[in-house]
């Protein structure tokens, strides 16, 4: 497939989810008790050890796909630790080989589910300057509300994580219920488009080849 053919998000969905209210106050006030996975414990406990002996600015790059994005994050701010993270070995497994950037930046790559590496990097004080949410699955089905992170038992943990929070789509919905989400836990935040000369993530050089635009929310949650 060529950059340029990207299909649009189709949605049963024309506007906030009806249940968005009642999902995310839910979860602002509940416990998130799931035990955490050996696999992401082990990968954390890795890259802590980096962190803790790092002293200048952290950088998170949650959902990072391939790491095109986080090379490109390290380039911009070549004093901070950028930690890109992903579930996915194959797509993390194509970045030697595709994406990789060695002329400047400081980055690692980690194989980790999110909903337990958020929980122990709050629990481990963590206070990334930024955190980077580029593209995340927009989940577009209305009965899948609860796998867009701003709708999922996790989302709290975000909020906690702190830094300059910024969110990017090329689905206006899931930004404007991201900032929604956000209103909802004391933080204000406003949707607005994105345009910029240079693409950072594959999914971002495809949607603008396609005649796509970009939403992004930029927030700072310190």
């Amino acid at each position: 497939m060529s950059d340029a053919n990207s299909r649009s998000i189709v949605s049963n969905q024309d506007g906030l989810h009806d249940k968005l209210d009642e999902i995310v106050n839910k979860h602002l006030t509940a416990q998130f008790k799931k035990p955490i996975a050996a696999h992401t414990q082990t990968a954390f406990d890795q890259v802590n050890e980096e962190v803790q002996a790092f002293t200048g600015p952290l950088i998170l790059d949650s959902c990072c796909g391939v790491g095109e994005s986080t090379a490109n994050l390290a380039k911009r701010h070549p004093d901070a630790l950028v930690i890109g993270i992903d579930k996915s070995s194959h797509r993390l497994d194509k970045h030697e080989v595709e994406y990789k950037q060695t002329d400047s930046g400081h980055y690692i790559l980690v194989q980790a589910d999110l909903n337990d590496f958020w929980r122990l990097a709050v629990a481990a004080n963590w206070q990334p300057t930024h955190h980077y949410l580029l593209y995340p699955n927009p989940w577009p089905k209305a009965k899948h509300i609860q796998r867009r992170w701003h709708g999922a038992a996790i989302f709290p943990f975000i909020v906690k994580l702190g830094g300059r929070l910024e969110v990017r789509s090329n689905w206006d919905i899931y930004v404007k219920e991201f900032a929604h989400a956000l209103y909802l836990a004391g933080q204000e935040t406003q949707v607005e488009l994105y345009e910029s000369e240079e693409a950072i993530t594959p999914f971002e050089r495809k949607y603008w080849a396609s005649g796509q635009q970009s939403h992004r929310l930029v927030i700072d949650l310190d």
